[in-house]
Parts: structure tokens; C-alpha cells; sequence
């Protein structure tokens, strides 16, 4: 069966750290933090008071008021970062068919504010108090059905939900979905929207998030040895992806090429890395096997890189495994140092850190590395960029549960 090679014409990001793909962009390169204390609930009680917020988001700045009422923030996030990458991608929504056109946009949990807030309201008023937008607002596939009723794209139309992998599971599905002629053009990534009062409850009762209250700036700290923690991030990445004819034939600008994905799963612990790092070898090396590349072929990878203890070394540990030798030379780094967890949508927002590091040649830094973990002994780029001429690069997203994805980018050549 023949299939065709698939290119990224365009990019949305609504990030903590940049509310557009090249405010996202420079914020990495410069090393910003987008962690500050919570502002929208009172935290007195919390044990985590601070997350990455996207600054002075006020809804109404993009919806009316009606419009932001029966949107959950989760959808509202990915629908600001769809129109940007439309916009970006050039596409002339007038003349192409929009039956062709996917959309896979996931999120790991859904509109988990609006889930507390129904259920306070039904707690307080019973069955009366809960709102008939209550459902279309919570479930993870209304964002890809949201998208898709704003454009009229009647292309397929669906999420993939796989907690932090999410995001880059819809890349990758949306990836197919062009290669083997499902669709001409796709809207695929991730959003979240988890700094809710009842989001940092669960995860500070996991005991999975930093405490650092005294200093949130520099709390997400991937493989540092004082690191305690993940923090908490929201926001949305979208891709627009389609075929290489198709962008050739209308002069598109090509960010890069998505060469090949690998999937897998732990099959070990509901929240906890495997050790061994079974599943993630195999996430890793399927990838670039679909990609046709060697390990020695790679130059950079995009980690997961919580700033959990067990999860950095097991990465860690995992990519030395995979690459030998060559895991000396590679530029790692992770950017959730900067921008947090965004969870469902951190496969995707990565996933556009990786991308524009092959195409502005710079691999952003990690940034509060200050004291390196003896068991993390690789090279993180810690602290600052590095400009690298990066031809083949990785975007590794785990979730709870043990799954597993990696995505291959590569610059574009003919």
C-alpha cells in the first residue's frame, strides 16, 4: 500500500509561557518560568499554592460572553490554538474541501472545572442546579467537535485519551490518518485546563506535585537532585499536518516532517515509571524504526522529564540503554521546566518545541538545574540554549496507566 509523507504547515500554541507559537517560542529560548502562585482560588489550604498559569486569561478577550459560558476552558484553550494554526498554515478554508479535513484533538481529563463546579451546584441545588451544557462541556471529545463545528471540517472527527501521552497519541493517529488517505489535511494535538481547586487536591493527595511554595519559579526542576515534583500546567499545542504534495502544490511554509511514531505500554504500575524502562525502550525503538533511522541518527530529544525523582532516572537510564554510546553526544532537554505539566497537552506543546528546534537549529534549555542528579548524567542543556543543527529529534509523552508514545521529526529536505 503506498503511502504519503506527511508535513506540519502550521502551528498554534496557548502556553503559560507565550499565548502564540513564537511567544512560545522565545519564552523557551530565554529561559522564562511561567510558575507563579495561583491566582484565581483561595490556596490557604492547599500544600501546592502555585502552578503555570497562562497569564491574565480572561475568556471574553476571545469569546462572547454566551460563546464562554458553554465552553469549558479546556476547549476554549485548543479552539484559541486551532485558529492560530489555521491562520498560520495559510490554508484557504474557502477552496479546500473540508471533507477532507481531520481533526484529533485530545485532552487527558476533560473539563474538570466544569465537573467540580455541576457538582457543588447539584450538591447545593440537586438535579435542578446542574446545567444542561453540564455534559457537551466535560466530555474529552467535544474539543475535536468543537473545532470541527466552528470550521465545518467533516473530515474524521475523535480524540485519543491516554492521560500525558494524549497529545502526542492524536499526532500520531492524525499522522495516519493523512499517510494512508483517510484525510488531505489534519487538526491534531492536546490542551488541558487542570489548575482547578479540585485538579491540585488530587494530585497533592498523590503526593506527585512540588511544595516549593516558597520559590514556584524555580520548583519544576527535571534532574535536579533537590527536585520534589512535577507542577502543574495548562494550555493547548495544535498542528495543522498535511500531505508533502499538497504543501509543495500551494507554496506552503514547511516546519518540518513527521517521519514515524511508536506506541507501547508499560503493563506495570497505575502511576509509577517502569524501572527497566520495558515499555519506553520499546515506544523509542519502534519509532525510529518506522522512521527508517538508526539511533545514531538522532540529535536531540524532547524528555517527558516530570521532576519526579523515580521518573527522571528511569528515563534517563532508559534513553542510555537505547542509544549507547550516543546518548553522550545527544541535546536533551525538558521544557515542562519552564511551561509545567500541561498533562493531555503536553505531547503536543513538546511536540512544537521539538519541531522548532529542527527549524531554527537552537535546542532550548532545562532550566534550574543547579545541582545535577548523579544518576542523571546526561547532557540536559542545562540552563541556557545551544544552537545545534538538528536533523532528526524525539518528543517522548508517558501517562498513568503505563502508556507510552514517541514521535520522530525531521528537517525537511526533498
Amino acid at each position: 500500500m503506498s503511502t504519503r509523507r506527511v508535513v506540519v504547515t502550521g502551528i498554534g500554541a496557548f502556553t503559560p509561557i507565550g499565548k502564540s507559537a513564537p511567544d512560545f517560542w522565545n519564552g523557551l529560548v530565554s529561559g522564562k518560568s511561567g510558575v507563579r502562585l495561583v491566582e484565581h482560588f483561595d490556596t490557604t489550604d492547599f500544600a501546592t499554592k502555585f502552578a503555570a498559569q497562562i497569564e491574565g486569561y480572561e475568556p471574553t478577550d476571545y469569546f462572547d460572553r454566551k460563546e464562554a459560558r458553554r465552553l469549558d476552558k479546556v476547549a476554549q484553550y485548543a479552539l484559541i490554538a486551532s485558529g492560530e494554526a489555521i491562520e498560520d498554515s495559510k490554508l484557504d478554508l474557502d477552496k479546500i474541501d473540508k471533507d477532507e479535513v481531520a481533526v484529533l484533538v485530545g485532552t487527558g481529563i476533560g473539563g474538570m472545572e466544569t465537573f467540580y463546579e455541576q457538582s457543588v451546584s447539584f450538591h447545593e441545588h440537586g438535579p435542578r442546579g446542574v446545567s444542561p451544557f453540564f455534559i457537551p462541556m466535560l466530555i474529552p471529545d467535544i474539543v475535536s467537535g468543537q473545532i470541527s463545528i466552528k470550521y465545518g471540517f467533516r473530515g474524521p472527527n475523535f480524540c485519543a485519551v491516554s492521560a500525558c501521552a494524549t497529545g502526542s497519541h492524536n499526532i500520531g493517529l492524525a499522522y495516519d490518518s493523512i499517510r494512508y488517505g483517510q484525510a488531505d489535511y489534519a487538526v491534531a494535538g492536546g490542551t488541558e485546563a487542570p489548575v482547578t481547586r479540585i485538579g491540585i487536591s488530587g494530585f497533592n493527595s498523590m503526593k506527585a506535585m512540588s511544595t516549593r511554595n516558597d520559590s514556584p519559579e524555580t520548583a519544576s526542576r527535571p534532574f535536579d537532585k533537590d527536585r520534589d515534583g512535577f507542577v502543574l500546567g495548562e494550555g493547548a499545542g495544535i498542528f495543522i499536518l498535511e500531505s508533502l504534495d499538497s504543501a509543495l502544490e500551494r507554496g506552503a511554509r514547511i516546519y518540518g516532517e513527521i517521519k514515524g511514531y511508536g506506541f507501547s505500554a508499560d503493563a506495570y504500575h497505575i502511576t509509577a515509571p517502569d524501572p527497566d524502562g520495558n515499555g519506553v525502550t520499546l515506544a523509542m525503538t519502534r519509532a525510529m524504526k518506522a522512521a527508517g533511522i538508526e539511533p545514531e541518527d538522532v540529535d536531540h530529544i524532547n524528555m517527558h522529564g516530570t521532576s519526579t525523582p523515580l521518573g527522571d532516572i528511569a528515563e534517563t537510564n532508559t534513553i542510555k540503554k537505547v542509544f549507547g554510546e550516543h546518548s553522550k553526544t545527544l541535546n536533551l532537554n525538558s521544557t515542562k521546566s519552564m511551561h509545567g505539566h500541561t498533562l493531555g497537552a503536553a505531547g503536543a506543546i513538546e511536540s512544537i518545541a521539538t519541531l522548532l528546534s529542527i527549524y531554527h537549529g537552537m535546542v532550548p534549555p532545562t532550566i534550574n538545574i543547579e545541582n545535577q542528579d548523579p544518576e542523571c548524567d546526561l547532557n540536559y542543556t542545562a540552563n541556557e540554549a545551544v544552537v545545534r543543527d538538528v536533523k532528526y529529534a524525539l518528543n517522548n509523552a508517558f501517562g498513568f496507566g503505563g502508556h507510552n508514545s514517541t514521535l520522530v521529526f525531521n528537517k525537511y529536505k526533498d
